[in-house]
């Protein structure tokens, strides 16, 4: 993977844009204290490639006692340790500021909305340079098939209405780059929107000269076109980054907002999760969160801990079991203690997880910010030996010297350049799109190309994640209708598993659950217990490892439910399918060992893991990391979410919870994992098409820029010239669209 240290000083595109005032604004009252440290979160505006996590990184790191410096590029936050006192935390938008970015106190609500707002602003220059490429053109191709029959006036009324159409929507839809291009001039570096918007102004300003002057040619259609395609780039670049920012909101959604809590006299109070301190008592009710880690103090209840494990069995808990936050409370009242704050809780370090996983990707650098950083210097170095050329040494005199220099910097407009990545983004997600899987991130075609091995989850990823009962065969249709009647009562899973195999019923009139043990009720005038074997009163002989269930009515010898989690229909088939493709496949689960053991040899997976929790996934995939190889991971689960979010590349099915497809970068429909192979083979052909985009644009380059500096172009030439690159590169990106769906 190439690291933001090879990047050259070319800075980006602007992101977010800065605070009205256009100043950063003192961050001195945000910031807060605790054991000697000073801890700060502020959102930055402008940053949106690996060159800008350097840069600003390294200017916070430089200064005095700074610990730690870490920008996520996706949300916009910029975390900041350092110890109190070392200097005024005026000093960092002092130090921003000099880069050329703005930063504000870190709010996700605002940094959404001021992300909505560039969105719009975006969506209208595309609009408004579309309306003005569609009718300029127009006009252009009437003065080209003129030729010599149409006469001066006709042209000149032509060349006329092209400037009232192009130049104020020029420089309407070319703000974006107008004003990126403007900061990054001021913080002393040029951006690849430095050329854009020298091409559309010189264009412009060349296009009014030669109308006035009565020329026969003008470039008011290059104008427009060259924002139009690049504002479809940025456009697209744009709604992909958005939906990368949800992984840790989704998330922190999962951690109670308030909680009550229990007093010295006995009453309740609501309190923010942000409030509680170590040491209070709080009351869980059934169907309440966890706010906070805690250790239960009275009573006894399942809880859902599919957060940490990843498995969808509760498990019982009782006085002295320590809960972390997220956790569900599924069936009785619990009394506990807070052992962490807010900040310092389970959900919160998912979260942090998460967010470092986003930072890893966002120093990635993608193959257009490696051409860009090749096309700027050389461009500009270009343009100004022939304008030196011209004037001192072909002694042509300064209007022939710029008019040369200019037409070098126009028939060298990054159309082409700027539409290799997109183009080949549109067409290979609209291809994934029809086989049913979306995709999430703007270089997440690039990442999985270049994947050595897949990691998947177990319970819900290569399994359905829900218990289904296993040996009908051997149960009673009586049985099954008395012992669905108990279970209807219950939120088990297993007790669900055999409602949906029984079908719709009545429950048992006076069923009771109780906690850890089952469900007790009559039926037919006899007492009947669902519930574990020793609750039952049966002797539990089981050497399979699988859930179960028992049922007893009366004095009847009890009945065993046993269940099982099946595997997808096609987990075999895909996993030979990824190996056909040179991929190493591994699963990591948090399920008990036997039962990892017996899905891994099913499929034939000789590399596994049981019995992780999420951290234990991140280390695994951290340590392959190491060794060379980048990972695409696949996971559904809410403690897949930081991992997913490491990994190289990443999948979650439709059917997983919001924060992990939020933290994907692809999410599949339905219930096969075909789609994963399939996208594979998209994304290494999408690579092939963007590598062949950049090279012919090369190529185009290659041979225009000679015949640009040694003033054999003409207008019509330059236009032909730029508008057949673009169409050639959007025509190569279709070739994606024209390959073979696989079976799912």
């Amino acid at each position: 993977m190439t690291t933001a240290t090879a990047e050259t000083e070319i800075g980006c595109p602007s992101g977010l844009e800065p605070p009205a005032d256009g100043v950063s604004i003192d961050p001195a009252p945000f910031v807060r204290r605790s054991n000697g440290l000073a801890r700060l979160d502020l959102a930055v505006f402008g940053a949106k490639c690996a060159g800008c996590i350097r840069k600003i990184e390294s200017a916070m790191n430089a200064l005095p006692e700074m610990q730690s410096a870490r920008l996520n590029l996706s949300t916009g936050r910029l975390s900041l340790v350092w110890k109190d006192g070392a200097f005024a935390p005026r000093e960092i938008a002092e130090r921003l500021d000099a880069i050329g970015y703005r930063a504000a106190p870190f709010d996700p609500e605002k940094v959404e909305q001021e992300s909505d707002r560039e969105g719009r602003k975006l969506l209208r220059s595309l609009a408004v340079a579309g309306f003005a490429t569609a009718n300029v053109m127009l006009l252009s191709i009437s003065v080209w098939a003129g030729g010599g029959e149409m006469g001066p006036a006709t042209r000149e009324l032509m060349h006329w209405v092209s400037a009232m159409i192009a130049v104020p929507a020029a420089l309407y839809a070319g703000r974006p780059f107008f004003s990126s291009a403007l900061r990054a001039l001021k913080s002393g570096h040029a951006n690849m929107d430095v050329p854009i918007s020298l091409a559309v102004l010189l264009a412009l300003s060349l296009s009014i000269f030669e109308f006035f002057k009565g020329g026969p040619h003008t470039y008011f259609d290059a104008a427009v076109m060259l924002l139009f395609f690049l504002l479809i780039g940025r456009y697209l670049d744009h709604r992909l980054r958005l939906r990368a920012r949800a992984a840790a909101r989704d998330l922190l959604a999962l951690q109670a907002a308030t909680s009550s809590r229990l007093n010295e006299d006995g009453t309740l109070t609501s309190v923010a999760a942000r409030d509680i301190v170590p040491g209070d008592r709080l009351l869980l009710a059934p169907g309440d969160r966890a706010p906070v880690d805690c250790v239960i103090e009275e009573g006894d209840s399942n809880l859902d801990m599919s957060l940490v494990s990843g498995e969808s069995a509760p498990v019982h808990a009782q006085e002295g079991t320590s809960l972390y936050s997220g956790v569900l409370n599924l069936t009785s009242k619990l009394t506990v203690r807070a052992t962490k704050s807010a900040d310092a809780s389970l959900v919160a370090d998912l979260t942090r997880l998460i967010e470092a996983g986003e930072q890893s990707k966002s120093r990635y650098i993608k193959l257009a910010d490696k051409a860009a950083s090749l096309y700027v210097p050389v461009v500009h170095t270009l343009a100004l030996a022939t304008f030196l050329g011209w004037m001192f040494i072909g002694e042509a005199g300064l209007r022939v010297s710029v008019m040369n220099a200019v037409a070098v910097l126009i028939i060298t407009c990054p159309c082409a350049l700027g539409l290799a990545a997109p183009a080949v983004q549109v067409v290979a997600t609209g291809r994934l799109f029809r086989s049913g899987v979306l995709v999430k991130s703007g270089d997440a075609l690039e990442r999985l190309a270049e994947i050595d091995a897949v990691v998947f989850d177990k319970t819900g990823t290569l399994t359905y994640g829900k218990p289904r009962l296993a040996n009908r065969e051997e149960i009673s249709d009586e049985t099954l209708r008395a012992a669905a009647s108990l279970a209807r009562v219950s939120r088990h899973p297993l007790a669900r598993a055999i409602v949906a195999e029984a079908g719709p019923g009545k429950p048992a009139p006076d069923a009771v659950e109780t906690a850890g043990a089952g469900i007790e009720g009559t039926i037919d005038g006899e007492r009947a217990r669902l519930g574990r074997a020793a609750w039952v009163g049966a002797e539990s002989a089981a050497d399979d490892d699988a859930q179960e269930s028992w049922f007893r009515l009366g004095d009847a010898p009890p009945v065993r439910f046993r269940f099982e989690d099946r595997l997808r229909e096609d987990a075999c088939e895909s996993i030979a399918d990824l190996e056909k493709l040179g991929l190493e496949v591994e699963m990591l689960s948090g399920d008990r060992q036997a039962a990892a053991a017996s899905i891994a040899e099913r499929l034939g997976v000789k590399a596994w893991r049981a019995e992780l929790q999420p951290q234990q996934k991140i280390e695994r995939l951290e340590e392959l990391k190491a060794k060379g190889v980048k990972v695409a991971m696949v996971g559904d689960g809410l403690n897949d979410a930081p991992s997913l979010a490491c990994a190289h590349a990443s999948f979650s099915p439709g059917s997983a919870a919001d924060a992990s497809q939020a933290a994907a970068d692809y999410v599949y429909q339905g219930d096969n994992l075909a789609p994963i192979a399939e996208t594979v083979v998209v994304a290494r052909a999408a690579r092939r098409r963007m590598l062949e985009n950049f090279g012919f644009a090369a190529l185009y380059n290659a041979c225009a820029v000679p015949l640009a500096a040694l003033g054999h172009v003409t207008p019509l030439i330059a236009a032909i010239a730029m508008s057949g690159s673009s169409i050639i590169v959007t025509l190569n990106a279709l070739r994606l669209s024209m390959g073979k769906r696989r079976k799912s």
